[in-house]
């Protein structure tokens, strides 16, 4: 076999291993790594023509590699986007995506309910820079209407939200948006693109921290943005160029290796999650356990419609006394456990367990916190491959012991 087959015949679990293969003139099996920063011409004029834009090669590593491209392409593939660009970190990924193509006077309509640094980068750099910025409470579609009544310039929400699962009617939330001449940008981590299809339900752009699922190993950092060829390859491919938040090769090669067995990671995760929320329901201690396919969610169905699992993240507040006692009773519970990693990341192989009012969401206060749902007694668990008996019996014994 010479050529590579045409990957629109086939489904996205094909796409994990077959996108963007470019063998070289080795035909390895593996992809290869490309560790370089910049290329070679042979003659001067290639030289400034590829300057030009008549041209088209890899000129300087900020611009282009092929190691990133592959797996830019591979990811791409995955997700039936046209295009795919990626960056060094999720973050960059978020603000590139959004800084690309607000600019002073702007409105910027978001869920309240993000990731701790997406809100310092709207409240702290986005709003000194004139850019309006209206936060809403993501899964009150009622108040995305209001908000979207006139006009804006982009709408950007996690679904399901960190760490509380609130889950975001994507479909409708578009409707609005694009009736008010906004962009919507869905930070699809918390689902993946196995779980969720965004763009497939009205989302003009995805983003993505590869430094969740997509590595799963808990390696190398990245993110990437993926969207329309004139929105990737236009504003996003600019401002990463010229900023410089560009992946390495080396990370590149990392997870476009991470993307072949990521469906089967995240797939049995999931399910060891549901088992996980499933089993932490009723017992003694705890107060409310969230995951998108509980029935006990509050917004069970529409999860069902729009993911196909329901992600690897379970949360659960502890039935404790509130403020510092909810938080000592967290930290007793954390503290007894054997097998769940104490750190503050998610979608590794390894199950994590994080308080996130001490961590990721202690910029925003108590009253940010509170008005997400979030207590001091909220503990959030990224189940990994671990057999799931023996995670039920360590949350057990901990549970016990606090």
């Amino acid at each position: 076999m010479t050529d590579e087959p045409d990957l629109s015949k086939y489904r996205p679990d094909t796409r994990a291993i077959r996108g963007g293969i470019q063998r070289s003139q080795h035909h390895e099996m593996s992809e290869g790594l490309f560790m370089t920063q910049g290329y070679v011409y042979d003659r001067a004029a290639d030289a400034e023509a590829a300057f030009a834009g008549e041209l088209d090669v890899y000129m300087y590593a900020r611009y282009g590699n092929p190691t990133v491209t592959a797996f830019q392409e591979r990811l791409r593939a995955i997700e039936g986007a046209e295009a795919c660009f990626a960056t060094a970190t999720g973050m960059s990924a978020i603000f590139v995506a959004l800084a690309s193509i607000l600019v002073s006077g702007d409105r910027l309509v978001a869920s309240r309910a993000l990731f701790g640094s997406s809100i310092q980068v709207f409240n702290l750099y986005f709003a000194k820079w004139g850019i309006e910025v209206e936060f809403v409470d993501g899964h009150v579609l009622d108040q995305w209407e209001a908000a979207l009544a006139r006009p804006a310039k982009a709408v950007f929400f996690e679904t399901p939200t960190n760490p509380m699962q609130d889950i975001v009617d994507v479909r409708r939330v578009a409707e609005f948006a694009h009736a008010a001449g906004a962009m919507v940008i869905v930070d699809n981590v918390f689902a993946t693109p196995i779980g969720q299809r965004p763009l497939e339900m009205g989302a003009d752009a995805v983003i993505y921290s590869a430094t969740k699922h997509i590595d799963g190993q808990g390696r190398v950092m990245g993110g990437a943005i993926l969207g329309s060829d004139e929105y990737i390859n236009g504003p996003v491919k600019m401002m990463v160029r010229q900023m410089g938040p560009t992946l390495s090769p080396f990370n590149a090669w990392v997870l476009l290796k991470g993307l072949e067995t990521m469906p089967v990671r995240v797939r049995a995760q999931a399910a060891s999650a549901l088992a996980i929320a499933q089993f932490l329901e009723g017992r003694a201690g705890v107060a409310r356990v969230l995951y998108p396919f509980l029935d006990s969610h509050p917004q069970a169905k529409l999860a069902r419609s729009q993911m196909s699992i329901g992600g690897t993240v379970v949360t659960f507040d502890l039935a404790a006394a509130k403020g510092a006692d909810a938080k000592a009773a967290a930290f007793k519970v954390m503290d007894a456990l054997r097998l769940f990693e104490l750190s503050n990341n998610l979608g590794d192989a390894k199950s994590i367990v994080t308080h996130p009012a001490t961590t990721f969401h202690r910029s925003l206060g108590p009253d940010g916190r509170a008005a997400i749902g979030e207590s001091e007694g909220t503990i959030r668990l990224s189940v990994g491959l671990e057999d799931v008996e023996d995670l039920k019996d360590d949350l057990a014994q901990a549970l016990n012991a606090a």
